[in-house]
């Protein structure tokens, strides 16, 4: 998700020298942070005796944890949305629950249908020389998985982890980001109404306790947040030999093809989808669209009809309640100082919504910032370098090849590219790998094109976000923008020990190969027939 110290737009819980900006007694808040330490290693140790007594627990018991969860989930549901708004100044109720709620009920109602089929031991084959014997593997629970939450997603990136670890038997301590204390408090309250802390804990406190939680002897760490952070998690977790999944972020691109963009009806669907996409929690998405590649010619068209969505979804955006406050003054002061960096070296900024503007002091005093296109974007620009997260986006025009000058053909876009799709896959992989990309066009073979010829960690053909939300399928970053999946079936098999188990019975075979080798006529004889038969 986010980038760096300075500008870390979604850091879970951060470490140092991630510390939150905070006004309590630095005496109190120490004694708070070493209690909460303490008290965090007691569950460590307390987990783990509760898990040496029931090590593998039956596929009832975990869709009965599942069916816990989903009930209390109902239960608090409205106090979980008031939390969360009140985290972030507001945030749409609505927006909590399509973004939040919704994928965690789909996410629990998946597992529980399919987790027998996951537990089910599968059976592999054995090799001739090795015969007669049978081999399966068995899919064992970790023990004590630790999550890292983000402040951006509060409750789904707790919950969704969270599915996954209890899908896979396993207890579970959830660090909260200090940056959504409300939500933080909400979620204790609503977990201890379905589990006790032997199997669900919430751990809070601020960036030393996060550190200390990273520390800790899992079984397994997963971490949502920077891939700043992300290095001190995995350093910290390398100590312990402790696996970790990070689910980290980057700068997902989008592509718009030619030929759509030349389509108004589905060049005005496609905008509709990009916009809901980046207008989702004001741009503060790990898999939000970062910056757009989109012919030279055209880049006019696309600001058109992405003003035209964001004026329809929110026609008067100074009173709207469906759309996101930026969390915090921090983030809100990051993302002013990449736009006026933009903006100093010769960025055109184009509001998309009608209104006031970005510095009016209502919308500021509000932490409200609108959606905006950002024009003439360069590679020196701090919105063209670090994750953006919020709610502005670049839009990059690809000069058309067949009008291209030979300087132009030069150029970092278009050099060695025979066509538009071509430069604009050269400049997505000539950048670190995103978490997600996303490619407008209905042509198959460019589809195909861009799939094969570009990494990512999860793709969207023709929208944006929802690849996210398939229970089915499994979600995670590549390279820099993470590493190991969670979701569905992947997370399942994440979260657990894929033991290989090799049984015989009685009959013995393989005595036939014992020592001494090549003794007498059948022993030669025998050892002839391996190198005949298995050496080949």
């Amino acid at each position: 998700m986010p980038h760096d110290a300075t500008a870390s737009p979604s850091d879970a819980s951060a470490m140092p020298p991630f510390a939150a900006d905070s006004d309590t007694n630095e005496e109190t808040t120490t004694t708070t942070a070493e209690r909460e330490q303490v008290r965090m290693q007691q569950l460590l140790v307390d987990q783990r005796a509760a898990f040496a007594i029931t090590p593998m627990p039956s596929a009832e018991v975990r869709r009965s944890w599942l069916a816990a969860l989903r009930d209390a989930l109902k239960h608090h549901e409205a106090a979980l949305i008031a939390a969360i708004s009140a985290d972030f100044g507001h945030r749409s109720a609505h927006e909590t629950r399509l973004a939040e709620m919704v994928p965690s009920f789909e996410g629990i109602r998946h597992a529980r249908s399919h987790l027998k089929g996951w537990m089910k031991p599968s059976k592999r084959h054995v090799s001739a020389a090795f015969q007669p014997a049978s081999a399966r593997v068995v899919y064992q629970p970790l023990g004590v998985v630790g999550i890292i939450v983000p402040w951006n997603y509060p409750l789904y990136l707790a919950l969704g982890p969270l599915i996954t670890a209890l899908s896979a038997g396993n207890r579970v301590m959830i660090k909260m980001s200090e940056f959504t204390p409300a939500t933080a408090a909400a979620l204790r309250t609503m977990l201890a109404d379905a589990f006790d802390e032997i199997q669900v804990a919430v751990v809070t406190g601020e960036a030393d306790v996060a550190a200390a939680f990273s520390a800790l002897p899992f079984d397994h760490l997963l971490f949502t947040g920077s891939t700043a952070v992300g290095k001190h998690v995995m350093r910290a977790a390398a100590e312990n030999l402790t696996p970790v999944t990070l689910e980290l972020g980057g700068k997902s691109p989008v592509i718009m093809s030619r030929e759509l963009m030349a389509d108004e009806t589905q060049r005005r669907e496609a905008a509709s989808r990009l916009a809901f996409g980046k207008g989702m929690n004001a741009g503060q998405t790990c898999v939000a669209p970062d910056y757009v590649l989109c012919a030279d010619d055209q880049v006019d068209d696309l600001v058109h009809a992405l003003g035209d969505s964001f004026k329809r979804f929110y026609p008067h955006f100074a009173e709207t309640a469906d759309y996101s406050c930026i969390i915090n003054q921090r983030q809100y002061d990051r993302l002013c100082e990449a736009l006026n960096d933009a903006l100093a070296k010769g960025a055109t900024v184009i509001p998309l919504v009608a209104g006031p503007g970005w510095d009016d002091p209502a919308l500021v005093e509000k932490r409200l910032m609108p959606p905006m296109a950002l024009l003439n974007v360069t590679d020196d620009m701090r919105v063209m370098q670090d994750e953006i997260f919020g709610p502005l986006l670049p839009i990059v025009g690809l000069p058309a090849i067949e009008n291209a000058s030979a300087e132009a053909m030069k150029s970092k876009l278009l050099e060695g590219s025979a066509d538009e799709l071509a430069a604009a896959m050269a400049y997505v992989n000539a950048r670190p790998r995103p978490l997600a990309l996303y490619y407008f066009g209905y042509d198959k073979a460019q589809q195909q094109r861009v799939t094969e010829g570009t990494h990512a960690g999860g793709m969207c053909l023709n929208d944006t976000l929802l690849h996210v939300a398939q229970d089915d399928m499994p979600f995670g970053g590549i390279g820099p923008s993470g590493m190991g999946h969670y979701h569905g079936k992947e997370g399942f098999l994440t979260l657990s020990k894929a033991k290989g188990v090799f049984a015989k019975g009685r009959l013995n075979g393989a005595k036939l190969m014992y020592p001494p080798y090549a003794d007498g006529v059948a022993g030669r004889a025998i050892h002839g027939l391996i190198r005949r038969l298995l050496m080949r």
